[in-house]
């Protein structure tokens, strides 16, 4: 079996910008859960999953009302959740804790289990090439419709996906807001840590590095000045796997959309034609 973990944030995200905007009766702004509904049937459908479960950082609305832009995403984050309910699928609202880090443990988690043939991870985030284990755990770009497994991630970080912590630090990484080490790129972080896997690993005098990087003086005093900065950074983009979701696996199993909330839900949101796309119900 496949077992498919969603980062619901990223969904919404795409279908805010990717659906047409719409209004409910009531006045609400439903463009962007009407597409996340559909791309959930239409990931059930197409990538025949059976187990899968969707994590979210939040699923509170704004308490200052859709004013924003932003705000006007957010306050679609419940009726969301209310669509994975409705559908029959599990899901993780996250409090304490990332939503990241709740896929991150999940794939730890389910990975080994008996019957598991792959975890796949759909999200865009850079931070979950660290979870990916051979073609075992890999990561679904479903707007690009690209995979991602361990040859990939060498090919496209130049480091094992154990190093992708290390190498957000030094290279930064814009959408989390980290700005990375001065001088250091990918290049040269990927030659580094190839011959030093981890920050702690690099040794501080440059006459003692292995690897021929361009610049190597400048980017050793650079990491050296920035040091507690660069383990700062490398903490910061490492996900956990100790979250305390109390699911098992047989919990993320789909059995079906819900007869008694899904008709209701679609008709509240105007999206009474995805019921048509429904492949089994209870």
């Amino acid at each position: 079996m496949r077992v498919h973990l969603i980062d619901g944030s990223v969904e919404m995200f795409r279908c805010f910008y990717g659906a047409p905007r719409a209004e409910d009766p009531l006045g609400r702004e439903v463009g962007a859960v009407r597409g996340f509904l559909a791309t959930m049937i239409a990931l059930i459908r197409r990538q025949e999953a059976t187990h899968l479960a969707v994590a979210f950082d939040s699923v509170v609305a704004p308490a200052r009302g859709a004013a924003s832009e932003s705000d006007l995403l957010t306050s679609q984050f419940p009726l969301a959740a209310d669509a994975c309910r409705a559908l029959g699928v599990l899901i993780w609202p996250m409090v304490r804790f990332q939503a990241d880090d709740a896929l991150a443990t999940g794939a730890a988690r389910y990975k080994d289990v008996e019957g598991v043939e792959q975890v796949v991870i759909c999200s865009t985030d850079n931070d979950f090439a660290q979870c990916v284990e051979g073609t075992r755990v890999i990561l679904l770009n479903r707007i690009r419709k690209v995979t991602t497994d361990e040859e990939v991630v060498r090919e496209k970080f130049g480091v094992a996906p154990t190093s992708i912590p290390d190498w957000l630090a030094l290279v930064g990484d814009v959408s989390d807001g980290l700005p990375g080490i001065p001088g250091w790129g990918r290049k040269s972080a990927a030659a580094v840590l190839t011959a030093y896997p981890k920050l702690e690993d690099i040794p501080v005098d440059v006459a003692d590095w292995t690897c021929n990087v361009r610049g190597a003086e400048r980017l050793s005093a650079s990491l050296r000045d920035r040091w507690r900065e660069a383990l700062l950074y490398r903490n910061l983009s490492i996900l956990r796997t100790d979250v305390p979701l109390p699911d098992e696996l047989h919990h993320l199993e789909w059995r079906g959309a819900r007869r008694d909330l899904l008709p209701a839900f679609a008709a509240e949101i105007g999206a009474e034609e995805v019921l048509e796309r429904i492949t089994l119900w209870r």
